[in-house]
């Protein structure tokens, strides 16, 4: 499989890469079989680029991928996590329930300082059985997750004290990129002002369907040599199934709207002889700003047959009729949009 470099670094990652949080049961419960069974799918796809972090699964993606590359060769693969939270056990009848089937027992606590993130790093190790960590991705920062008033906090957090630890990080070569992990721009905005990243993993803003990320963030990116590790390509899934009944789009029920634009994808799609999730997976590699596109499920079979869609090579002209049905994503408020 190709490779791209992230941001001025050395480090080269697949065009392809794997996202562990099904294997945390996100959703729905993961047996470690298939876990193991569909990390080597990906391993035997092609993919040398594995995300994972403490949220997924309360430290079970951890776990799990750390035991999957634990005997593989030195230098073979790339691997990040992310800091943000902090894992604190808890009795089984406390676990929180955030949508993750089966978790460990523990609860999460958000800390973006210098002391959170190098704790955090440590117990990644611990948790991983690893001694290395390439990438580190600051978690789920920003109002999308947080609200306006407790962001604010936290954004302190990191500007104040966290961008030290991980730039202390970087410059003792315990990690060789960093960035942010985010569903929202805004956020990226914010902090790229502040401080020069590596690279950026932004979920479900820069697809075939939501252009957010178009109009600030990739010009701001260009400017700063970031490169973009492009998750959530189907939409929360409405870009795999297309506009069914029941489709989602944005972690909940996709709207009439969406719905409209969508269909008008998939006929698209179908007059170029494709599913509607080939165009899907291939147009954030049209940028040369992204890196990476990031793919997560829990099942081989799943994986494979994904990764069958790159056979179904579109040509750059291919997306353009597909411009008219994109939308951005609303502004965010005050309010946390995922809860």
């Amino acid at each position: 499989m190709k490779t791209r470099k992230i941001g001025t670094t050395d480090l080269a990652v697949t065009e392809y890469s794997f996202g562990t949080a099904p294997l945390g049961g996100m959703y729905r419960t993961c047996p470690r079989e298939t876990a193991m069974e569909t990390l080597e799918a990906a391993w035997d796809s092609g993919m040398r680029f594995f995300d994972t972090a403490p949220w997924y699964g309360f430290g079970l993606a951890e776990r799990r991928v750390g035991d999957f590359l634990r005997d593989k060769p030195s230098g073979s693969y790339v691997l990040s996590t992310k800091v943000g939270r902090l894992l604190r056990p808890v009795a089984d009848d406390k676990v929180p329930d955030f949508g993750f089937i089966d978790p460990l027992p523990f609860e999460t606590d958000y800390d973006y300082s210098y002391d959170g993130i190098m704790r955090s790093v440590e117990f990644s190790y611990a948790r991983t059985g690893l001694n290395r960590l390439d990438i580190l991705f600051v978690h789920d920062i920003g109002v999308y997750t947080h609200g306006a008033e407790r962001n604010a906090v936290y954004l302190r957090q990191l500007l104040d004290s966290g961008l030290k630890a991980l730039d202390a990080l970087k410059s003792s070569g315990a990690i060789t990129a960093y960035g942010l992990g985010v569903n929202e721009v805004p956020v990226c905005l914010d902090v790229m002002r502040a401080a020069d990243l590596d690279c950026i993993l932004l979920a479900g803003r820069y697809t075939l369907l939501d252009r957010t990320a178009v109009s600030e963030l990739l010009p701001l990116c260009a400017e700063k040599k970031t490169s973009l590790v492009v998750g959530g390509v189907f939409n929360s899934g409405i870009l795999a199934t297309g506009a069914v009944e029941g489709a989602h789009f944005d972690y909940g029920p996709a709207s009439p709207e969406v719905l409209e634009k969508v269909a008008a994808m998939e006929t698209i799609a179908a007059s170029q002889g494709v599913p509607i999730a080939a165009p899907a997976m291939q147009f954030p590699l049209q940028n040369p700003l992204v890196a990476s596109v990031l793919l997560g499920t829990a099942k081989p079979s799943s994986l494979t047959r994904n990764m069958a869609l790159e056979a179904h090579r579109l040509q750059p002209e291919d997306f353009a009729p597909y411009d008219a049905q994109t939308l951005v994503a609303p502004p965010l408020g005050t309010e946390a949009v995922r809860v």
